[in-house]
């Protein structure tokens, strides 16, 4: 399938699903910054998707690794979580609440997702093949603070979600999950995690 969206083009030479057909079909896709500095919201989340049958791709400031509090006390006696880059993840999420407090897409009644265990406890996350496992682990998309500005510093914001720096963002990101709902009949969302590749 030829796919003229750049990001798009990606996601199918990973193996992922391209949505194309109609109006609000969304394309959430997340790119991981190369080289990656540890605790800073430096990776993106596209919202890829057609309206009025022309491409809209709205993006935002986002981590898709923990904070490095999370790294140097891991929750998981196998390691801290990050999730595996250049995978689709197919009706991963769901809208929900997390942790029971807000609207958010949550892993809850989603899709698998593969996660590398790093279990050093230093300030870097070990992405290698032999540390991946694969399963249901509360993997959600959500935001940090609620203050006006957002977060600069991940810290304990996230401990393997894919997290919004800044609350404003966040809910711009889902109001568009919900009119995809309201609009489409679907509360299922697919997520495909890239490496940056530019």
């Amino acid at each position: 399938m030829s796919v003229a969206h750049p990001i798009l083009a990606r996601v199918a030479a990973v193996g992922g699903r391209v949505f194309t057909d109609g109006d609000h079909n969304l394309n959430i896709v997340g790119i991981r910054a190369a080289p990656a500095t540890p605790n800073r919201f430096d990776d993106q989340l596209h919202c890829i998707y057609k309206s009025g049958g022309q491409w809209v791709d709205r993006w935002w400031p986002i981590t898709t690794d923990p904070g490095t509090y999370w790294l140097h006390h891991p929750m998981n006696a196998a390691g801290c979580a990050a999730v595996v880059a250049d995978r689709h993840y197919p009706g991963l999420w769901r809208l929900g609440l997390h942790r029971g407090r807000y609207k958010a897409l949550v892993q809850r009644g989603g899709g698998p997702i593969a996660v590398h265990r790093d279990d050093n406890t230093d300030s870097q996350v070990d992405y290698r093949e032999d540390n991946i496992q694969v399963g249901m682990f509360g993997i959600n998309c959500h935001r940090a603070t609620t203050r006006k500005g957002g977060s600069v510093a991940v810290n304990k914001w996230s401990a393997g979600c894919q997290v919004f720096a800044d609350p404003v963002d966040f809910d711009t990101f889902i109001r568009i999950c919900e009119r995809q709902r309201a609009l489409r009949g679907w509360n299922s969302f697919s997520y495909t995690l890239l490496n940056g590749w530019i």
